[in-house]
């Protein structure tokens, strides 16, 4: 029967593993990511018993991250968003370049080639949205000041990534039928200014046009006095949004999720759209982090030890370091260098994107890949520590309302 029915088997299990390994985890006074992660891995290709379906996992792991960054969107004004570009731009690329060079260093070290170790460097940049947002919801910062800029640090990572996802390919492209398109490099920057303008053109309307368009398909549907339609409206606002995003303008699901997000903020009946996504959020929220823990593979534990513990220490350290000198370097608080180095010390959603686009492309092998995944589940376990530490420290600043 479950050969019929992979979907809906990969939904039970998964839920009912990630609540019975989340409440064990909770009674021992750890963080229910943990138990969701340990879930993932029992229900993963490389321990016995059963075993998911990864793909699909990765499926509905996306539409966690959708109504996720949503609800943060919805969160977030224009005037927040414009606030934020001095710190969250010039922070967010900065650290990208030296989590970059780091990784690419450590790389090379262990006879990779530059091109593998930019790739590698870039997968160990960028933080898992969904992880951060966990975390600061958890100890109540999510709409504070300090916790709106490390938000906005992790959008403008997005950016990066999306960027970069177009730009991998033009620069290493192997396959014969594209090396005469991507061969000059006039033809590779063409590709960049290209992705970067459907980008922008993306951003642009959103806030121009949506900010009239979806407020008041909102105000018209709570009119029909059908509460069942107004949260599909929000439903489909939010997970068409950003499937359209990515068609059409090659953003990724999070970015245009975030900005649908943005323009509902503008409707008087935001918080009530916020209220209808909240049970689906925790849902497909729990679900990606099971997607994590079933692409681990806990034999790269044995088999590369040290390069794990290097990959970590890039992650948890190194990043931290970097966003934590950065943040002091732009002359804010103390308090707003914790919790940003905190929040990025993890890799997630991007990483792993980045790790498949490398494989592919020939750069990295597939027990580079495992390096990621491996630093990406441990790096999540550990994330939630930081947070204990500062929060204990009495420096997280919490929400004001």
């Amino acid at each position: 029967m479950h050969d019929e029915a992979p979907l809906l088997e990969l939904v039970a299990l998964g839920l009912a593993f990630a609540f019975i390994c989340g409440f064990i985890a909770n009674r021992l006074r750890l963080s229910p990511i943990i138990g969701y992660l340990v879930a993932g891995i029992i229900m993963g290709p490389y321990t016995p018993g059963f075993h998911g379906d990864t793909h699909l996992a990765g499926e509905l792991a996306e539409i966690g991250v959708i109504l996720l960054m949503f609800g943060v969107g919805m969160h977030f004004s224009v005037a927040d968003l414009w606030a934020m570009r001095t710190v969250s731009v010039p922070g967010a690329v900065a650290q990208i370049i030296v989590a970059t060079v780091l990784g690419a260093c450590m790389s090379h070290l262990w006879g990779w080639s530059w091109p593998a170790g930019v790739v590698f460097g870039l997968a160990l940049s960028t933080a898992s949205t969904v992880v951060m947002l966990r975390a600061l919801e958890s100890c109540n910062a999510l709409n504070s000041a300090d916790g709106k800029i490390t938000i906005g640090w992790t959008i403008v990572e997005d950016v990066v990534m999306v960027l970069t996802l177009v730009l991998l390919p033009a620069f290493f492209g192997q396959n014969s039928a594209d090396a005469d398109a991507h061969a000059s490099g006039a033809s590779t920057w063409i590709s960049f200014a290209i992705a970067l303008g459907k980008v922008a053109l993306f951003i642009v309307l959103m806030l121009l046009f949506g900010t009239r368009l979806f407020p008041w398909l909102l105000k018209w549907v709570e009119r029909a006095g059908v509460p069942e339609l107004f949260t599909l409206a929000v439903i489909a606002i939010a997970v068409g949004v950003a499937y359209g995003s990515s068609v059409l303008f090659g953003c990724s699901f999070a970015l245009g999720a975030f900005f649908a997000g943005v323009v509902i903020n503008q409707s008087d009946l935001h918080n009530r759209a916020a209220d209808a996504l909240l049970p689906l959020q925790h849902s497909f929220g729990t679900l990606f982090f099971v997607a994590i823990g079933m692409l681990f593979d806990p034999m790269i534990l044995v088999r590369e030890p040290w390069k794990v513990l290097a990959v970590v220490a890039i992650i948890v350290v190194g990043k931290s370091l970097a966003a934590f000198g950065i943040v002091l370097l732009l002359r804010k608080p103390f308090s707003m260098a914790l919790l940003v180095s905190a929040a990025l010390a993890q890799i997630g959603e991007f990483s792993f994107i980045l790790a498949a686009l490398g494989v592919s492309l020939g750069l990295l092998s597939s027990d580079a890949e495992s390096l990621i995944i491996a630093g990406a589940l441990i790096s999540i376990l550990l994330n939630p520590l930081g947070f204990q530490l500062i929060r204990r420290m009495g420096l997280i600043k919490p929400t004001a309302s």
